[in-house]
């Protein structure tokens, strides 16, 4: 990962034991600048590209396949607003299935993990209740419509349909289990948008910019300051 070229130098008052004087300075990265994308430049369509991430694809090889060049790991990463690539990147379907057995146990990987509603709609097609509302296993509601009960009565020979006045009651309830809860959340974090390559050297070249130090006291040049360990005093 090239990211900490691209990050500027600290002279830290050394705290290591082995230093040879109390004003023995050692070179290190500044950590604590970064750059973030405003959030409405996402908004603009022509700027990013939607991809999903497919099975075992890394940072790495996105990288690869839309930069030419697996160092620009960090520009996918930075872009599509993952900061941990442990919690934020999806899992493969083996390692998901190790999560969820270590996560829930390996007897309760299928046992239901909440409850939540189907999509019901009235006979005209319009919708009555959304799919996926959280609810209690109990959960109904009266039939759309106020669709009756039907009951069924020969008449001489013929099957004749008779409507009564009463409502059904409807239960549009599924249960989710704790792996397709888990699996649900891992395939969402598949979809990805990551800046067009036509932008990437644009970008690279405004965030030197914006890494660079500005003058101060303890300015040295653009890439390079000095500053002291209060801890020692």
């Amino acid at each position: 990962m090239t990211y900490f070229r691209e990050l500027p130098d600290l002279e830290y008052l050394s705290p290591l034991l082995s230093k040879g004087t109390s004003k023995e300075y050692i070179m290190v990265k500044n950590l604590f600048r970064r750059v973030k994308l405003f959030d409405w430049i996402k908004d603009i369509s022509n700027t990013f590209l939607k991809i999903q991430i497919t099975e075992y694809a890394r940072p790495d090889m996105i990288a690869e396949e839309y930069y030419g060049s697996a160092t620009y790991d960090w520009v996918v990463l930075l872009t599509a607003d993952i900061v941990n690539v442990q919690a934020q990147w999806p899992l493969s379907n083996y390692d998901l299935i190790e999560y969820v057995e270590e996560k829930y146990g390996v007897e309760n990987v299928n046992d239901v993990h909440h409850w939540e509603t189907v999509e019901v709609r009235d006979q005209n097609g319009r919708l009555v209740l959304p799919a996926g509302k959280i609810v209690d296993e109990g959960f109904t509601i009266n039939s759309p419509d106020g669709v009756h009960s039907t009951q069924y009565r020969i008449i001489r020979g013929f099957e004749d349909e008779v409507w009564t006045d009463t409502v059904n009651p409807v239960s549009p309830v599924v249960g989710v289990s704790n792996y397709e809860y888990e699996n649900r959340i891992n395939e969402d974090k598949r979809s990805i948008s990551i800046l067009r390559p036509d932008y990437l050297q644009q970008f690279i070249n405004d965030m030197r910019v914006l890494m660079a130090y500005s003058k101060s006291t303890e300015f040295i040049n653009s890439k390079l300051a000095k500053v002291e360990n209060s801890q020692l005093f």
